[in-house]
């Protein structure tokens, strides 16, 4: 039985971010979404420091990563600065 489900706002574009999992329309990838949302961010708050995306948007990336957590984890974990080079970066700038 074939159970995929099928995204109205989530897709994947080769040469677009790579081709990972993005908002339709855009470049913004599902993982940023997750990132701010264990940041402590509220859908609502997403949205208002990301006004070009919607509610609904931002809800369905949060289902697609539920649905695709290793997926997303993987490329969070691709994408992810090394503490070493924050550390770096926070002495230059102080």
């Amino acid at each position: 039985m074939d159970t995929s489900v099928a995204y109205r706002y989530i897709d994947s574009v080769p040469g677009v971010q790579g081709g990972e999992p993005c908002i339709r329309g855009t470049r913004t990838p599902v993982r940023s979404i997750v990132q701010n949302w264990r940041l402590g961010n509220s859908p609502e708050e997403i949205v208002a420091a990301l006004p070009h995306l919607t509610l609904a948007q931002v809800h369905e990336a949060m289902s697609y990563y539920y649905d695709h957590q290793s997926e997303i984890e993987a490329l969070i974990e691709k994408h992810r600065i090394p503490e070493e080079l924050l550390w770096v970066n926070r002495q230059k700038l102080g």
